[in-house]
């Protein structure tokens, strides 16, 4: 909107976008974290792949023309919408877990509805690696990296989403 309609630089809306961002996501996590819905340990783990791709994305985008910027975003925006429309995999929560996920202690529960849920962090170097080129892209764009980063730990990292159901009307 900022360069579209305004005519801002873009280098100027990404840094823009991305404190906005940071202000919001700040509120949501603290939010999950006070409810006892979030894994810390699994965030802080991806955290430190996602920050330093980040920095790389910022870096990257100093040396590559706007041009090339709205280009990539664009193939982003493409990639991100064909993934959210393919079918979710039902995370198995009787499947084996994963060595290295069981070594980290990624492996949590959550509540559910029906008592504790239980779930096993899959393909570990994969979600690292895909948390990295989600922050690359969020520096280079700046864009909040929670849509791709949701992908990644529901598609590759099997993950489950977590929710509370609302309170029943009396």
């Amino acid at each position: 909107m900022l360069s579209l309609l305004l005519g801002v630089d873009i280098r100027y809306a990404i840094g823009a976008s991305l404190v906005s961002v940071i202000a919001t996501s700040s509120g949501a996590a603290a939010a999950y974290v006070r409810e006892g819905i979030s894994n810390i340990r699994i965030g802080m783990f991806l955290e430190v792949a996602t920050t330093l791709g980040a920095i790389a994305g910022a870096t990257l985008a100093t040396h590559i023309s706007t041009g090339a910027v709205s280009i990539v975003f664009g193939l982003v925006l493409i990639g991100s919408a064909f993934l959210s429309w393919k079918p979710r995999v039902k995370n198995a929560s009787d499947a084996s877990p994963d060595a290295l996920a069981t070594r980290l202690r990624l492996n949590g529960s959550f509540p559910e509805s029906g008592g504790i849920r239980k779930y096993h962090v899959r393909r570990v170097p994969l979600g690292w690696s895909l948390m990295f080129g989600a922050g690359t892209l969020s520096g280079l764009l700046g864009i909040g990296s929670g849509a791709m980063k949701v992908l990644a730990m529901d598609q590759a990292m099997r993950i489950p989403f977590k929710f509370r159901p609302p309170p029943a009307i009396s």
